[in-house]
C-alpha cells in the first residue's frame, strides 16, 4: 500500500510543512498499531511546473491513495491534476485537505467529481485514521471525524469537525524528510497553533484555541536545524509573541546557540513587546532574527471594522526602538482594500508605516478567504473580489477598481526601489522632494506608465537609468542625485559598466 501526499508550492524556495507533519504523525500511529506494510511518500512541485510533468511523475509512482495539500495559490492546478489523474489512474482515491477546501467541502466535491473526499481542518489525526482505513480496512470512514466524502451512490457524508489536538503528540516533522533535499529552501516550523485575535480577514481567527508545543521539544528541534546550519527557519506561528514566556525562552535559546549562519523569522504583534523582550532582541547577532509585523492600516475606524486590536503609537515607539539597534530586520505589512479605507486614507497609512523605516514594506491586497468573517461582510462593504483564487479585492464602497490599479503600480515601484534595498541613499533624501513617500512612488508609477515602462523586465542597471531620467524630467538637481545614485550603485552592484549618466 502506497499513500502519496502531494504539495504544489508557490515557489521552489518554499517547502510544505503540512505534508511533512501528516507523514510524521501517521507513520508513528501506524507503527504503534502494527498496521500491515504501508508507505507514505511525499511529492513536492511548484505552480511553475508544467502540469503534464507533475501528472507523469505522480502516475509513475503508482500510488494507491493520493492526498493533495490545498491553498489559494495552488487550488486551480490541483483541480486540473485531480481530473487528469482520475483518467489515468481510475479507481484511485483522491483526497484534498487544507484551508482552501476545509470550509466548503460539499461544494468542492460537487464541483470536482474526480475527488473522493475532503479532510477538513487540522489534519494529522484525521489523515492517520484515514490511512489506517485504507491500509488495514478496520475503520469505517463514517467513524472518522473531520471528513466529507462521496459515497458509491453519489451522496455525500459529513462526519463533522474534529476537536483540535495536543501539539506535543506530533513528532518532529523534519525527521521524515532529508534536510539535504531542502538545502536551498526555507524551513517552516511551528511552535504554536491558533491565534488569540479575531482579525476578520484571517482564517487563524477561527481557531481561537492557542496551543503551544512543549519548550523542551522546541529546543531539541531547533538544535537540529542549528546543527545542520540551515540558512533560514521561518516560524509559522500566527502571533509568535502572544505568550511572553514562550517567546522569551525561544529567543534566549537561539541567541545562546547562535551558529552564525541561521536566520529565524517570526510574525509578531509589535505592541505586545515589553522592555525585557526588546532588551533581548537588542543583543541578537545582526541577521539572526527578522520580525514581520502586520500593521495593515493606521485608519482607526478600519481597525475597529476588521476587529484588530492594535496600539499604533506603541507600534511606532517599539519599531523605532528596534531600529536603533540596527541588528533586527523588520518587515511591516499593509493591506489595501480594507473597509472604510479610501485612497486618501491608504496614502496616510502608507506614509505612517514608511516613517517607521522598515527594511521591507509589504503592500498587499485583501484576499477574501473562504470561511472568514470578511467573506460574510462582503455584501455590506460593497466588496467585489475575484471569482478565482486568490480571491483578491477588485473594489469596495470606498475604493474603486481604478484606485486598486493605481495601488498595484505603486506596489511595483515600492518593490523595485524600496524593498530591493538598492536605492537606500537616494531614497533617504528623495521623499522630501515630493512631500511624502507615497507621492514619490505614485509619481514614479505614473512616469513608468507614461513612458511605456510598465510590465517590462528591466535590468538592475536600467532601473538606475530610469530613475535618473525621472529625476531630470522632474527638474531636480541632477548633480546631487547623480552622486547619490552612484553611491547606491557601487555599494550594491558588481558593475561591469558605468551607467550613461556617470
Amino acid at each position: 500500500m502506497k499513500i502519496l501526499l502531494v504539495a504544489v508550492n508557490a515557489k521552489y524556495i518554499h517547502s510544505n510543512l503540512g505534508i511533512y507533519s501528516l507523514k510524521a504523525y501517521a507513520g508513528q500511529q501506524m507503527d504503534r498499531c502494527r498496521s500491515r506494510q504501508a508507505t507514505i511518500e511525499l511529492a513536492e512541485y511548484t505552480i511553475n511546473h508544467q502540469m503534464e510533468v507533475c501528472l507523469q511523475d505522480i502516475y509513475r509512482r503508482r500510488p494507491d491513495v493520493i492526498g493533495f495539500s490545498c491553498y489559494i495559490w495552488n487550488i486551480a492546478t490541483i483541480r486540473a491534476l485531480a481530473a487528469d489523474l482520475r483518467k489515468v489512474l481510475p479507481g484511485i482515491p483522491i483526497w484534498l485537505g487544507g484551508p482552501e477546501v476545509s470550509f466548503d467541502a460539499e461544494k468542492v466535491l460537487r464541483e470536482n467529481p474526480s475527488v473522493t473526499g475532503v479532510m477538513k481542518g487540522e489534519g494529522e489525526e484525521t489523515f492517520a485514521q484515514l490511512a489506517r482505513h485504507y491500509v488495514d480496512d478496520l475503520t469505517d470512514m463514517s467513524d472518522i471525524a473531520g471528513l466529507t466524502y462521496r459515497n458509491p451512490d453519489g451522496t455525500l457524508t459529513d462526519t463533522g469537525i474534529r476537536p483540535v489536538m495536543d501539539l506535543n503528540r506530533i513528532p518532529f516533522s523534519y525527521h521524515t524528510v532529508a534536510l539535504k533535499d531542502l538545502e536551498h529552501r526555507i524551513i517552516y516550523y511551528e511552535s504554536s497553533r491558533g491565534c488569540p485575535f479575531s482579525c476578520s480577514y484571517c482564517l487563524s481567527s477561527i481557531d481561537r484555541q492557542v496551543r503551544f508545543r512543549d519548550l523542551g521539544l522546541v529546543r531539541e528541534e531547533l538544535r537540529y536545524f542549528l546543527d545542520a546550519g540551515v540558512p533560514q527557519v521561518k516560524f509559522v506561528d500566527r502571533t509568535f509573541n502572544c505568550r511572553k514566556s514562550h517567546a522569551m525562552a525561544i529567543w534566549k535559546f537561539i541567541q545562546e546557540h547562535d551558529n552564525g549562519i541561521t536566520n529565524f523569522h517570526f510574525e509578531i504583534a509589535a505592541d505586545l513587546l515589553d522592555e525585557e523582550e526588546m532588551d533581548l532582541l537588542a543583543k541578537m547577532r545582526p541577521g539572526l532574527v527578522q520580525l514581520e509585523i502586520g500593521v495593515q492600516t493606521t485608519n482607526v475606524r478600519t481597525l475597529v471594522a476588521i476587529r484588530r486590536k492594535t496600539d499604533l503609537e506603541e507600534i511606532q515607539r517599539i519599531t523605532a526602538r528596534i531600529n536603533r539597534g540596527r541588528n533586527v530586520h523588520q518587515h511591516l505589512d499593509l493591506i489595501a482594500g480594507l473597509p472604510h479605507e479610501d485612497l486618501d486614507s491608504f496614502r496616510r497609512s502608507f506614509n505612517d508605516v514608511y516613517a517607521m523605516e522598515p527594511e521591507q514594506l509589504q503592500l498587499g491586497f485583501l484576499k477574501v478567504l473562504k470561511g472568514s468573517f470578511m467573506e460574510e461582510m462582503a455584501g455590506s462593504y460593497g466588496l467585489a473580489y475575484s471569482s478565482l483564487p486568490p480571491y483578491e479585492v477588485l473594489s469596495t464602497r470606498w475604493l474603486s477598481y481604478d484606485g486598486i490599479l493605481e495601488l498595484k503600480e505603486v506596489e511595483d515601484m515600492v518593490e523595485v526601489y524600496y524593498n530591493s534595498r538598492q536605492f537606500t541613499e537616494t531614497l533617504g533624501v528623495l521623499a522630501e522632494e515630493w512631500g511624502s513617500p507615497f507621492a514619490l512612488f505614485e509619481s514614479l508609477a505614473r512616469y513608468y506608465g507614461e513612458k511605456g515602462l510598465l510590465g517590462i523586465s528591466h535590468s538592475r542597471l536600467a532601473r538606475y537609468e530610469i530613475l535618473y531620467r525621472f529625476l531630470g524630467e522632474a527638474g531636480l538637481d541632477l548633480e546631487k542625485y547623480r552622486d547619490l545614485l552612484m553611491v547606491d550603485l557601487y555599494l550594491r552592484e558588481n558593475a561591469k559598466s558605468r551607467p550613461s549618466f556617470a
